[in-house]
């Protein structure tokens, strides 16, 4: 038996989010498996009333004997934001750099009640095991403090997996992309491997730095005449510091709102990723500070209808207000999906007289991924044997294998969500795939999509319902009126009445068409009823409803 090195994804390939990969050391028969990151991804449009998704675990649970750990290369939720709802199938110990832990340690003080994760505290730069493999966290700037790359090594070779990055040396706040330590791990000998963010692929030049953003954010807050909102990803404290010392600049006080906000802010004071910064305020120091002294940070970039920034646009907020000539700052970008409920936001506070800036007006927000010149580098620096695009839609993978291959890149593996790449003995993509799948969290529920309801929420989105429920003698006769409850129909009337009407004239019609023995058959009368209203409210509204017949006997 000759020992292997291969990598699968379970999660984060072909997709943005819903981050989280294994790697596979040794004989096929007796492989060791190290997990690197447990992230979740976003419900859109098609998941009504879905939370969360995350990738499922059957894989780890499958093969949890060999299983030797679960390492975070940072504190994003697409790539840590899953551990609290599936830590109970693999109870792994958990390595992350200080920040990552102590985003962990706040989640579970508010959301993971009765979870006790084992997490354990590793600096970037110092190599640490996991039983066989050597690992190292390499400082990567990224939105976030403490980005890692994960320099992983084996008996077999060595793979350089980016995490989450971009090229900065100085961000504008905490350590940025360590150069020298990945030019030295080129120098020492070609990885096998690059595992590499491909999200920016697609992309020429040089991702713009965070003091370019600050430059911006410092115009517009010294230029504004009242009140400034700014609202943005509540994980970029590195943002929210440049916002404070925007502010700062312009003699203005900074007020925070939302909880994940205050949470990282917390994290990153105890870690003394702060000092320097006065303290900030909560929302209700709002009402009482003078309006051109004031810098509101809030939640809500995405759109979420919950969050601050909704809710003051809204004018539903019960503390924070903006009128009309104040100013608000969207320090960010939209996720594709979240671009409609974001441009609505922004119309209503434009219909009430506030100003609103966008990265369209000022370059106020830039991104934490690299563009196709920070690649080239990157591929420059380590020299891999083989490139493997993660992290990215189907567009942005194909780009970077591209890229990849026009670098002189020996290698490049396009794989998906399951694929198995070999990258030791040899480079390639195994006939051998792993189960994936989606898992749901709706609610306080953990579930497979066919048990989580998605297909009838859809059906009752499009469909409305209908539910009848009546009475049949042992005779075949109907006893008493019908109850009939109806939602989610036009509530219109024409010459044949409104749906209620068309409904109880179905079953008339069907009690005096349907022969009494069949009458006498609950569920022959059921589906007949079914059928019939559905077809005739389909005929009336254009469209059919979901209907559900209940049938006493009486």
């Amino acid at each position: 038996m000759s020992d292997e090195l291969v990598f699968v994804p379970l999660g984060g390939v072909g997709e943005i989010g819903m981050n989280m990969a294994a790697y596979g050391f040794g004989p096929e028969e007796d492989r060791k498996w190290l997990i690197v990151d447990c992230g979740v991804s976003f419900a859109g449009p098609n998941e009504p009333g879905i939370d969360l998704i995350m990738a499922d675990t059957a894989f780890v649970e499958e093969n949890l004997e060999s299983v030797v750990g679960l390492v975070l290369t940072h504190a994003h939720e697409d790539h840590y934001g899953a551990v609290i709802d599936l830590w109970a199938g693999f109870e792994l110990p958990v390595y992350a750099t200080a920040f990552t832990v102590g985003m962990l340690r706040a989640k579970l003080a508010t959301d993971g009640q009765g979870v006790h994760v084992d997490i354990r505290t590793v600096d970037q730069g110092v190599k640490f095991e996991v039983g066989p493999f050597h690992l190292e966290f390499v400082s990567m700037a990224h939105s976030i403090p403490e980005s890692s790359a994960l320099l992983i090594d084996t008996p077999a070779g060595r793979v350089f997996h980016t995490g989450d990055w971009k090229l900065e040396e100085n961000p504008s706040l905490g350590a940025g992309t360590n150069v020298a330590r990945i030019k030295q791990i080129g120098d020492e000998g070609h990885p096998l491997a690059l595992v590499c963010d491909s999200t920016n692929a697609l992309k020429d030049g040089k991702s713009p730095s965070e003091a370019e953003a600050e430059k911006g954010l410092r115009e517009l807050i010294g230029s504004a005449a009242q009140r400034v909102a700014v609202t943005l990803f509540s994980s970029n404290l590195g943002r929210v510091a440049a916002v404070a010392r925007a502010a700062h600049a312009a003699g203005r006080e900074v007020v925070l709102s939302g909880r994940s906000l205050h949470r990282v802010v917390n994290v990153g004071r105890e870690l003394g990723m702060l000092e320097g910064l006065p303290n900030f305020h909560d929302q209700e120091a709002l009402q009482f500070l003078p309006r051109d002294k004031v810098v509101l940070i809030c939640t809500g970039s995405q759109g979420e209808p919950r969050a601050a920034i909704a809710r003051i646009a809204e004018d539903t907020h019960p503390v924070l207000h903006l009128d009309a000539g104040d100013r608000v700052i969207f320090s960010s970008w939209a996720i594709p999906g979240n671009e409609r409920a974001v441009t609505d936001i922004q119309n209503r506070f434009i219909d009430r007289g506030v100003d609103v800036f966008t990265n369209n007006d000022a370059l106020i927000h830039v991104s934490g991924h690299p563009r196709r010149d920070e690649l080239r580098a990157l591929y420059e620096w380590l020299r891999p044997e083989t490139l493997v695009p993660v992290h990215g839609e189907a567009a942005h993978l194909q780009a970077h294998a591209e890229l990849g291959r026009s670098a002189g890149i020996e290698h490049v593996l396009p794989i998906r969500n399951g694929d198995m790449a070999m990258l030791f003995p040899r480079p390639e993509i195994s006939a051998d795939e792993v189960p994936v799948g989606r898992l749901y969290l709706d609610g306080a529920l953990l579930c497979t999509r066919d048990e989580s309801g998605i297909k009838g929420r859809r059906r009752l989105q499009f469909g409305g319902a209908v539910v009848l429920s009546l009475c049949v003698g042992s005779d075949g006769r109907f006893v008493g009126k019908p109850a009939v409850l109806i939602e989610g129909l036009p509530e219109v009337e024409d010459e044949e009445g409104g749906a209620e009407d068309v409904v109880f004239a179905t079953i008339e019609s069907v009690a005096k068409s349907m022969p009494t023995k069949k009458r006498r058959d609950a569920a022959v009368l059921q589906e007949a009823l079914r059928r019939a209203v559905r077809s005739d409210l389909n005929e009336w509204w254009g469209k059919k409803p979901n209907v559900s017949v209940i049938v006493h006997r009486v």
